[in-house]
């Protein structure tokens, strides 16, 4: 029995991954989530504070292979922010974040009944990465000066703002190091408040962001977003995301002491 246990067939294996990662999707299944992190309730405050209209700018910093961790994380923030009746502007310096703030958007807004170009517009990708940053710290509205083919100015959205001065919040979901750069000038050259949310394997570069002043709130992967949407009280992907990660994590976990325990056990009569 302790030899069969250190030769477990993998294909037993994949089984059991592949059954904890999709049972939880399609039974609902729900596990407790643990405590809320603290950087996330201050991204949830943060928001939460902001009065009726005010602004808030997401930028969609990520593609199709990030989605699992950041597109909960975003839908969880424009559901926040539509429920607080705020403004939201998106915006992606990332070519492949285009197609997946569209879905964001059209998903989340007619929950809220929120008309496109009035409650949100998505400025859309604009390349230049850095140069895009400092030109919305000087005026937004001559960085985007038209959306398929209509001016922003007169739109209700665009109403009143001009450059971060007047945005509440920027927050940058992201796979990448856009964050720096949008530390380094939207926060550091043109003083406007930050926030991000990044996959798990990053997160550990940006805690000191926090210490410092210079990040807001965050969202670390999958536990911040399933943390987001406890606190938002509307469990979604994040949520059900994360029991399957603590499944599968915990049959890893099993299978790596199992094999141990054979690997000793049958060690010990030679």
């Amino acid at each position: 029995m302790f030899e069969r246990l250190q030769h477990i067939d993998r294909r037993y294996i994949f089984i059991a991954i592949a059954l904890a990662v999709i049972v939880p999707f399609l039974t609902g299944l729900q596990l407790p989530n643990g405590a809320v992190s603290p950087p996330t309730k201050d991204l949830y405050d943060l928001i939460d504070k902001l009065p009726a209209r005010t602004p808030i700018m997401i930028a969609f910093d990520y593609g199709p292979a990030s989605m699992p961790e950041l597109q909960p994380m975003a839908v969880a923030l424009v559901r926040h922010a539509f429920k607080k009746n705020l403004r939201i502007l998106t915006v992606c310096l990332n070519v492949q974040g285009v197609p997946l703030a569209e879905d964001t958007l059209a998903k989340v807004a007619p929950e809220f009944s929120k008309v496109e170009d009035v409650d949100y517009l998505n400025l859309g990708f604009k390349s230049g990465g850095a140069s895009v940053i400092t030109g919305m710290g000087v005026d937004i509205q001559h960085v985007y000066r038209t959306v398929n083919e209509k001016p922003t100015a007169p739109m209700p959205v665009m109403a009143g703002i001009r450059n971060y001065q007047q945005i509440g919040c920027i927050i940058d979901l992201a796979s990448s190091s856009t964050v720096d750069a949008w530390i380094q000038f939207a926060v550091e050259q043109f003083h406007g408040k930050l926030a991000a949310g990044v996959t798990a394997v990053m997160a550990v570069d940006y805690y000191p962001f926090l210490q410092t002043g210079q990040l807001s709130g965050f969202m670390n992967g999958l536990k911040g977003a399933a943390d987001y949407e406890v606190l938002l009280g509307k469990r979604d992907k994040g949520v059900l995301g994360m029991a399957s990660q603590s499944i599968a994590h915990a049959l890893i976990v099993l299978f790596v002491v199992l094999g141990n325990i054979g690997y000793l056990m049958s060690r010990k009569p030679r």
